[in-house]
């Protein structure tokens, strides 16, 4: 058994064991949910929730083989492709976001990796998004020590790429690429200057160990990822996991409140999947540490809870939106938020 009060004792770490995050997530519920609270309390507020909006700025007709997406050109599910939107449009979407109270604007690209033309159109992206007052996140594959230089020059915030799973139950998801080029894509955003997201996936047939090792992996970086998504499996019909069985709330909240323990100064955050979670189970997760949702009507490809929705609820649970932060520096990442 774990002890209570040296997990409340303890700093950041980045040296953290499978057995030691196995540990943690077997711990009593209540017991695992007051630390992740009380290390919770001691960065942010407990009652704000940083809002984001993402958008597909490039849908469909992507080239990998990942079990969960339903915009592999590799399965049928009814998603069809699209041409790179044009940058007035990226903004109209993007002021319709910051009226909703988002202070961040994710922008994802159905890409393996970028070209170097396309690059250019998402920047000039990044640059009119920014003008607006918002964080900007970009997620496009994989990239070359070259792309998130150049990324991080044009003030890109964040750049977003989730490791999903374990190293040993990546190939059962993907195949059309490693596990390593996660983390070399990983190392090239942080070394360029930009904060990292970086999260994974629950409900894809993965078990305890794999959940265990998925948070190692991200709490034993140089670096906590500065933003953590967690998602439950959106079952898409015509994908390889359409067929996958459910999460259990308790246990998806079990991971969240992992993360905060392992990495208690980064925004984790509920993300896809809180279609098909209850207003109960999302209380529960934001009392286990997440503060920081996706809100609009709808996520990529799939549906999201609409604004009223959430306005909602968060007025129910006594949760207000977290304010913008301070302006970044010239590279995106000058600044000391989370």
């Amino acid at each position: 058994m774990m002890n209570i009060q040296s997990l409340l004792d303890q700093g950041p770490r980045h040296d953290w064991t499978c057995d030691e995050a196995r540990a943690l997530l077997g711990l009593p519920f209540n017991d695992l949910v007051f630390v992740a609270q009380t290390l919770h309390r001691r960065h942010f507020d407990p009652n704000e929730v940083q809002l984001s909006t993402l958008l597909s700025v490039k849908t469909g007709a992507c080239p990998e083989d990942c079990a969960y997406c339903p915009q592999s050109i590799r399965y049928r599910t009814g998603v069809e492709a699209e041409k790179l939107m044009d940058t007035e449009a990226v903004l109209a979407s993007a002021r319709r976001a910051r009226d909703q109270g988002a202070t961040r604007f994710c922008m994802g690209a159905a890409w393996r990796r970028p070209k170097d033309r396309d690059l250019e159109e998402v920047i000039e992206m990044v640059r009119a998004v920014r003008e607006l007052g918002m964080e900007t996140c970009v997620t496009a594959g994989m990239l070359t020590a070259d792309q998130a230089r150049r990324l991080s020059d044009a003030g890109l915030d964040y750049y977003n790429h989730n490791i999903d799973t374990s190293e040993s139950f990546y190939g059962e998801v993907i195949t059309t690429r490693t596990f390593a080029d996660r983390l070399e894509t990983l190392a090239h955003v942080r070394d360029a200057g930009m904060h990292v997201c970086c999260g994974g996936i629950i409900g894809m047939g993965e078990g305890l160990t794999d959940r265990a090792e998925m948070l190692v992996t991200l709490a034993n970086l140089p670096k906590h990822p500065e933003s953590v998504p967690v998602n439950q499996l959106v079952r898409v019909a015509g994908t390889p996991l359409y067929g996958a069985d459910s999460v259990d709330p308790f246990e998806f909240v079990r991971v969240i409140a992992a993360a905060r323990i392992m990495m208690p100064a980064s925004h984790v955050r509920l993300s896809a999947g809180r279609m098909e979670m209850s207003d109960e189970m999302q209380a529960l997760c934001f009392l286990a540490g997440a503060n920081s949702v996706f809100c609009g009507g709808r996520l990529l490809t799939t549906d999201n809870p609409e604004e009223d929705h959430d306005t909602t609820l968060f007025a129910r649970l006594g949760i207000r939106r977290e304010s913008a932060p301070a302006p970044a520096g010239p590279n995106g990442a000058a600044s000391t938020r989370a």
